[in-house]
C-alpha cells in the first residue's frame, strides 16, 4: 500500500453512484482497490441503492480511484456518477466500508 507523506497536498472528493451497483461485490472491491491505490477515506450504500464514497489521496491516487470507480467490478454497471472535491480538514486514516 502506498502511503500519503504528510507533505503530499492532499485532495478530498465527495463521490455519489447510481446504476447496478450493490449486490455486485462493489464496496469491497472499492475497499480493495482503494487500499492497492492508496486512498484513504469510506465508501457504503444507501437504502434507496445509491452508493456514496469519500476519497482522500495525493490528486494522482484520486484520479486513479475515481477512474476505477467509474466502472467498479466486474457484474457492475455505473449509470451515474457524480463527484465533487469536499473541502474538510480531517484526515482519514484508511480506506474502509461503512
Amino acid at each position: 500500500m502506498k502511503s500519503l507523506s504528510t507533505s503530499a497536498s492532499l485532495e478530498t472528493v465527495s463521490v455519489r453512484l447510481r446504476g447496478k451497483i450493490q449486490g455486485v461485490g462493489y464496496r469491497q472491491a472499492a475497499v480493495r482497490e482503494g487500499h492497492l491505490i492508496g486512498v484513504r477515506g469510506w465508501v457504503q450504500a444507501l437504502p434507496e441503492g445509491d452508493i456514496l464514497a469519500m476519497v482522500q489521496g495525493t490528486p494522482d491516487q484520486v484520479d486513479k480511484m475515481l477512474e476505477w470507480m467509474r466502472h467498479g467490478p466486474p457484474g457492475a454497471r455505473v449509470t451515474d456518477f457524480e463527484s465533487e472535491v469536499a473541502y474538510t480538514g480531517r484526515r482519514f486514516d484508511r480506506f474502509e466500508q461503512l
